[in-house]
């Protein structure tokens, strides 16, 4: 099961996050889901590459959505 490095440097760097990826965490304590406090307000992170940093601030789950656009990604139906 030898891969050439190259080869595996090519599979790695089509699955890294790419530069301007969003996330979103809320700000309220102990709420690790997006579903346990929707009112509470959202920090919007964004991917530069190396590390996450802060984007934007959101009033509540909804309108971080709205900022994010709509969710996308393979377990999503179109």
């Amino acid at each position: 099961m030898d891969e050439p490095l190259e080869d595996w440097y090519a599979r790695r760097q089509q699955r890294r996050r790419r530069p301007g990826t969003l996330r979103v965490v809320p700000l309220a304590p102990g709420a690790g889901a997006a579903h346990v406090v929707p009112d509470a307000p959202r920090l919007i992170l964004e991917w530069d590459g190396f590390a996450w940093v802060p984007a934007a601030v959101a009033a509540d789950r909804q309108s971080a959505g709205q900022l994010l656009g709509p969710p996308t990604g393979r377990h999503r139906k179109p």
